[in-house]
């Protein structure tokens, strides 16, 4: 799979997917230290060893490099975005719970990373080995870096 290249400078406003949470009922918030191992056990748990470890690299980044999104009335936690968690300036791994799917988490979660990432003075993001390219191209108007697979991730070691 090839990366992604995302223009910072013409990313629009995260502020319509945050609200459309908050309607549903879903907060999109950094997580806070002493989640560090729910969050890190609920990423294991649906996704894997190797995605929990890029995102605790993120969660030990300050400001951390992670948004999760957290049902309100019982705190259940459905997603999770990081940045700067293999490779600086590279957006991933991201994920919602299968069942929360189609709600438009996902959307939320990656526009509150690419804006975190703006904030802190990057460019342009990196969306490393994309899957579901055409929901990048159509959320934050990303473009396919040609020749990038298997990129940063070549040689990488599996579990």
């Amino acid at each position: 799979m090839s990366d992604l290249l995302v223009k910072l400078y013409e990313l629009p406003s995260a502020e319509p997917y945050i609200l459309k949470m908050k309607e549903l009922g879903i907060t999109i918030r950094r997580p806070i230290g002493p989640e560090n191992y729910a969050v890190i056990r609920w990423i294991d748990k649906h996704f894997g060893a190797g995605w929990a470890g890029e995102a605790e690299n993120a969660f030990f980044r300050s400001p951390k490099g992670m948004f999760i999104a957290v049902r309100d009335e019982d705190s259940t936690m459905l997603g999770f975005g990081c940045y700067d968690a293999t490779v600086k300036g590279f957006f991933g791994p991201t994920g919602v719970d299968e069942a929360e799917r189609g709600k438009g988490i996902g959307s939320a979660i990656l526009m509150a990373c690419l804006q975190g990432m703006k904030e802190e003075g990057y460019g342009y993001a990196i969306i490393g080995s994309a899957g579901h390219v055409d929901f990048y191209k159509k959320i934050c108007g990303a473009t396919v870096i040609e020749g990038s697979s298997p990129g940063v991730y070549k040689g990488m070691l599996h579990t």
